[in-house]
């Protein structure tokens, strides 16, 4: 019987970061999610093109002749028809449109927001790559996908079958953060660290995630390390280190999503004494190479 990695029934219990554990603990999720729905309205339906009929070819030969149209049409400004496009790649297993519609879907972008669609889009990639590696094509999709699930997961969708799980998030996120090194997934672990949430607080944990997370150039990870280390919250103050860590976060910064980092960093450079800020500034000189290079590597 296929095993589905999104199974909403099993009680989860926090696991160890080995990449290796997580990725047995997540091929042991339970029975399918489908199996979940039986008996549940047509509306429930995990596949999404049950919800949203579509031709049966489509007029294209293959998944990746209709997955190159839908994102033609979608940058030529057609997202309806890059939606009808996309169905029809996801229709037959692609990963990459099946993660476009999940966007697309989440985002309301050229078709109405629907959360729900957009995590049976994510769960479809998470069941049907079991064996992808994190060194595959699809590596970066399929970890994106346990992400957004766990995003889900955390939150709950309301109205739906999709209740708060911040157990299940934690095996989403660390599975992704472990497996696949996904930045995104570690400061989402990082975050769950912090506050407790569906593991025991550890702040120690906390600043593990993000720190791997910070080294490959993500910002809000960059932001929050940087204000534990100068504040010494669960873990010992680094004042030098923290400041610079809230610079390179800051440097990052993009627009009013990211205010919050500017007002950290200016809060810590402005208690800060000449010496640390003179230490922080040569740190953040070679922090930026191993950073980039990081992120050149990822690429």
């Amino acid at each position: 019987m296929r095993m589905s990695r999104t199974d909403l029934r099993r009680p989860a219990r926090p696991a160890g970061a080995d990449p290796g554990r997580a990725a047995r603990r997540v091929r042991r999720m339970g029975a399918a999610l489908a199996l979940l729905l039986v008996g549940a309205t047509p509306a429930l339906a995990l596949d999404p093109a049950a919800r949203t009929p579509v031709p049966a070819t489509g007029g294209y030969r293959t998944a990746r002749e209709a997955l190159r149209s839908g994102v033609r049409d979608y940058n030529a400004g057609d997202k309806e028809g890059a939606a009808r496009a996309l169905e029809y790649a996801a229709g037959q297993g692609h990963a990459l449109a099946l993660w476009k519609l999940g966007r697309m879907y989440a985002e309301g972008d050229g078709v109405p927001h629907d959360d729900l669609k957009a995590f049976e889009f994510f769960s479809r990639i998470a069941d049907d790559n079991t064996d992808d590696g994190p060194d595959t094509q699809n590596s970066g999709v399929v970890a994106s996908a346990f992400t957004a699930l766990g995003t889900y997961f955390l939150d709950g969708i309301k109205g739906t079958y999709v209740r708060p799980n911040p157990e299940r998030a934690y095996d989403m996120f660390n599975y992704a953060a472990s497996y696949f090194g996904d930045p995104n997934a570690q400061y989402n672990l990082a975050r769950l660290y912090l506050e407790g949430t569906g593991v025991d607080a550890d702040p120690r944990q906390a600043a593990r995630w993000f720190n791997l997370a910070a080294e490959k150039g993500h910002a809000p990870a960059q932001a929050l390390l940087g204000d534990l280390l100068v504040n010494g919250q669960g873990v010992p103050a680094q004042r030098a280190r923290g400041l610079m860590w809230l610079s390179l976060a800051r440097e990052s910064a993009q627009g009013r999503k990211d205010d919050w980092i500017v007002t950290l960093s200016d809060k810590a450079w402005a208690t800060a004494s000449e010496e640390e800020k003179a230490q922080a500034q040569a740190q953040a000189l070679q922090a930026q190479s191993q950073v980039t290079g990081s992120s050149r590597r990822r690429r």
